[in-house]
Formats: structure tokens, C-alpha cells, sequence
């Protein structure tokens, strides 16, 4: 492989999909000490990629809106003279980046046609993300083959030190005491098929509160009144919605007894910081493609609707045994 100086990664979200490719950015700073890598994303992630250390400028014009706009975007990728691209993002949109170029693109890494290491295998949307992008730097030359299900989840330690700072627990600083649990009500307003009722959480919040757990909700600032009903089903509950960084929710995920969300980024987030727990799916979700691959697991309904909060509990239970608490009181 000739000398690489400049290097360009591209991943422009969501939230989930960031997290699951943090372990790929990581393969790519090892394989590309010397360099000056650029990560090109959008605005939710720029702060979170930055405390990374794993880049050395971060730009957040990745979904550029109008001609202008794109016109902008090309035009600097293209002053930038990069010797090698990764587009993770591996999308419609970004998979055209490469006309930035023309006719003389960099080195490639991703779908595009005309890539100089263009993966192709006819699997590969069938593939879990985190095996898709391991083959894809395995196609770039800079990663082992491995099979599937051996990609393994990202490392977000740095990110519980960052939350954590000088205390020694992350989760002191909301008020929170060990055993607590996280619950993750939210997930994208456009799929609703996502959403467990918050009744029912409000009603798994009571019995894990039972059970002598606290039970923190998590979530954006959006998502305060899931929080509020929950909390009319269990008054004890922390309404922490809208308070939490990324940086937050991996510390209180390293530190949780148990974390139980929707398909969203947070519990994604909370299940690579080490959380078990459960990560709640309905038909509109394929594990194959996303499940965590650390403590969590997936509790798949194709309507959440039906799932009882009674069935829930017994799934940790199963899971978690005494790590559960102790029986009702």
C-alpha cells in the first residue's frame, strides 16, 4: 500500500449507527498512524467524534442541502487532496462523493462505482453492520477476513472517562446509587412501530422500583412527557430526559444493573458501554443487521403493543437472575 497522508472517513449517522462504527474508525487510525485523517459527519456527532482522539479535524456539512451547498462540499473535498476515502456511510448519497474526484478519485474504500477497493460481495446489506464494515476494511487491505458474528463491538471506555471526569462514578453526579436501571423510552417519531407504550414502562418501572432498583429515563428533551408517563406510574422514578451527553449515557451505562430502551441510538449507545438489558424490536427491526454484541440482549415482538411489562421483567429475570434484585416487598 503506497504512503497514505491524507485520509477521508465518512459516517453521517444515525446515532446507532455512529456507535457501531466506532470500532471501524478505530481499525482505520491503527492502520493509518502517520496521517491526517478528516472525518466528514453531520452536526449531532461532531463533539462526540472530536473527544475520540481517533480523527484530526471533524466536518459536519455531510448532508449538504441544495446546489450551493453541494457545490461547497465537493469543491473542498476536492481541494483536500486526499489519498484514501472510507465511505461507511455506504449510502445513495455518499456512494456520488466519489464524482468529487473525477477523474482522478483517491484510493476508495465502500460501494462506489469506479472505487479502487469497491466491496461487492452480494451479501453484504444481509451482513450485521459491524461485520459489513469489517469485511469492507478487510476489501481495503487494512483488516483481517473475519466471519460472521466475529466483528466485534466497539471499545466506548473513553467516553464513560470522559463522563466520569474527576468523580469516580458517572452516575453520582445525576443522584443516582447502584442498582439503578435505565430506561430508554424514545425512538424515531417517523417509525412508531419502535415505540413500547410508556405505560408499559411506567408499569416495568414500578416493578423493577419493587424489586429495589432505581430507575432512571433516559432520553432527548423531546422525550419528556414519556418520561412524565412514566413517572404517573412510578413516582420514584429519575426524569433525567434532555440532561445527558453521549458522554453521560456511556458512563451510566458502564455503571447500570440493567438498561431496557427501544431501537434507538441512546440504548444502543448504553449497550456498547457494557449495559445488559434488553433492547426491545418490532417488525420494522432485523437483529441480524444490529443487535449489540455485548451484554444486551434483543426482545423481539412484531407489535410492541402486546408486550406486557410482566413478560419483560421475566426476560431479565431470565437473563439477569439475582443480578435482578431481590422479590416484591
Amino acid at each position: 500500500m503506497a504512503k497514505v497522508k491524507r485520509v477521508l472517513v465518512m459516517k453521517f449517522g444515525a446515532l446507532g449507527d455512529v456507535v457501531q462504527a466506532l470500532g471501524a474508525f478505530a481499525q482505520i487510525r491503527a492502520a493509518h498512524p502517520g496521517a491526517e485523517i478528516t472525518f466528514l459527519t453531520t452536526p449531532p456527532y461532531a463533539e462526540f467524534a472530536r473527544a475520540s482522539g481517533l480523527f484530526d479535524h471533524v466536518e459536519t456539512d455531510g448532508r449538504p442541502k441544495g446546489l450551493k451547498a453541494h457545490l461547497a462540499l465537493f469543491g473542498r473535498l476536492r481541494r483536500a487532496r486526499y489519498d484514501r476515502v472510507y465511505d461507511l456511510q455506504t449510502s445513495g448519497r455518499s456512494k456520488n462523493y466519489i464524482y468529487a474526484f473525477w477523474p482522478r478519485p483517491p484510493e476508495w474504500s465502500g460501494i462506489s462505482p469506479g472505487a479502487s477497493h469497491r466491496q461487492t460481495r452480494p451479501d453484504r446489506n444481509a451482513l450485521h453492520n459491524l461485520d459489513r464494515m469489517a469485511d469492507q476494511l478487510y476489501v481495503a487491505g487494512i483488516a483481517p477476513p473475519l466471519g460472521p458474528g466475529e466483528a466485534r463491538a466497539p471499545d466506548l471506555g473513553w467516553a464513560g472517562r470522559i463522563a466520569r471526569g474527576e468523580r469516580a462514578s458517572t452516575a453520582e453526579r445525576f443522584g443516582l446509587r447502584p442498582p439503578f436501571a435505565l430506561l430508554v423510552p424514545g425512538a424515531s417519531p417517523v417509525k412508531p412501530e419502535k415505540f413500547w407504550p410508556a405505560p408499559a414502562y411506567g408499569r416495568l418501572a414500578e416493578l423493577l422500583i419493587e424489586r429495589g432498583l432505581q430507575v432512571a429515563v433516559v432520553g432527548a428533551p423531546a422525550e419528556a412527557p414519556l418520561a412524565a408517563a412514566i413517572r404517573a406510574a412510578a413516582p420514584g422514578a429519575v426524569d433525567l430526559t434532555g440532561a445527558t451527553s453521549l458522554f453521560d449515557l456511556a458512563g451510566l451505562g458502564e455503571e447500570a444493573a440493567l438498561c431496557v430502551g427501544n431501537d434507538t441510538g441512546p440504548t444502543h449507545l448504553i449497550a456498547n458501554a457494557g449495559a445488559p438489558g434488553l433492547m426491545l424490536m418490532s417488525r420494522v427491526t432485523d437483529p441480524n443487521h444490529c443487535a449489540p454484541r455485548k451484554a444486551m440482549q434483543v426482545l423481539k415482538l412484531d407489535d410492541l403493543g402486546v408486550l406486557s411489562a410482566e413478560a419483560v421483567l421475566d426476560a431479565l429475570q431470565a437473563q439477569l437472575g439475582d443480578g435482578l434484585g431481590g422479590q416484591p416487598g
